[in-house]
Order: structure tokens, then sequence, then C-alpha cells
């Protein structure tokens, strides 16, 4: 189930083999390690705001745990997170991997969110946050709507498919990313800002709330 989903986009892999091999660490890792990250993505987007840089990395974390996860269950099997790993160095992309891969069949949507949200928001958002709080500060608004921005957002690659969708929406209607953001005529429209619009360039994304 894992190798399907992973070809749906590289957001969508998480490495099976060796992944419990030297450069992995256990998700999130410590607070210096999320630091160099953080200022390794700055220094790449061009900015001296470590808070930006922080919020994107957690937002781009966020798509990398949700995306596999949601693919995976709208097709009936939800993947055990519980014992993630993750591999970066300055330069590389970030990968994730679960060393011992195994999960739970998931009969419909409700069951899916039941065991999806816990695991993720509980088991490894939080704790990323938690994490992060040791050298930046980043607002409860914030962190939860870049997670919904990251879970909404999964949906924009691979073709549609209207079992994400249902799972996707089920999520987004439970605390803590409830009301966040809504779907509308233009799609996910999130009700705060990643921070993007000041990197250098960088200007809204698509689901900005400050584009209304």
């Amino acid at each position: 189930m894992l190798r399907r989903v992973a070809g749906i986009g590289p957001y969508f892999e998480l490495v099976t083999e060796s992944s419990d091999g030297p450069g992995w660490r256990v998700f999130p890792g410590g607070v210096e390690l999320l630091r160099e990250a953080a200022r390794d993505y700055a220094g790449r987007l061009g900015t001296d705001e470590i808070r930006v840089a922080a919020s994107l990395l957690f937002q781009g974390l966020a798509a990398r745990v949700w995306s596999p996860v949601v693919a995976a269950a709208a097709l009936g099997v939800v993947p055990d997170l519980s014992g993630l790993r993750w591999r970066w160095a300055p330069g590389e992309p970030i990968a994730l991997g679960v060393p011992d891969p195994r999960g739970w069949r998931a009969e419909d949507v409700a069951e899916a969110a039941e065991l999806v949200l816990p695991m993720v928001v509980d088991g490894l958002l939080r704790p990323l946050r938690e994490a992060m709080l040791g050298f930046v500060r980043l607002a409860d608004g914030l962190v939860w709507g870049n997670a919904a921005s990251a879970l909404a957002g999964s949906l924009n690659v691979g073709p549609d498919d209207p079992g994400r969708v249902a799972i996707v929406r089920e999520l987004l209607a439970r605390e803590p990313l409830a009301g966040t953001g809504a779907f509308g005529p233009r799609g996910y429209v999130r009700n705060n800002c990643c921070l993007y619009y000041r990197v250098p360039g960088g200007g809204m994304c698509g689901d900005c709330g400050l584009a209304r």
C-alpha cells in the first residue's frame, strides 16, 4: 500500500528499507536539529526571519506526514506512524520513513479519521511544535492553520479521489483543525497566513487568508 501511494508524488513517500539506519532520527528530533533545518530553509529562501522559515518548515513536514496517510486511508489502510523517522542534511530533501510498516484497516471515513487524527496531531505535530518552541515563537493559529493547509493541499497532487476528499473534509471538521479555513469557489482558503508573503519575492499562496 505504501509503495502504491508513493507513486502519487514525492510528498507521499514513506521509506521502509533502511529507514532505521545511519542518518535517520526519530521524528521530530531534537531542538538543535530543527533549528539547523530552519536556518537552512531561511538561507535558501533568502530571509533572515527564522519565524518565517520555521513556519514553512512545519507546514512542509506536516504535508509529508498527512499526504501518505490520507492517501492510504482512502484505500482502506491507515499506516501506523508511531515509529516514524526522518532524515535530513543541509542541501538535501527531507525524507520520512517507517522501518516496521504496519497499520489498521479502516472500513469508512469516520473510522479512518478516528485513527488518523490523534496519531498525526497528538503523536507527531504537537511534539513537532513543542520542539520548535525551543527556538522560535509560533502562535496556535499559525501552527494549526499550517497543518490544515498542508492537509487540504495534499488534494492538489495526483488524480481526483473522492475517498481522499471525504477523509480530508472529515479531518478538517475536527479540533484543532476546525475553523482554520473552509472550502469555497476557489478551493480551500485558510483564515490566516503561513508567512510566505514575507519571503523576498514570495507573494501569497493560493489558499492565503490575506488574499480575501
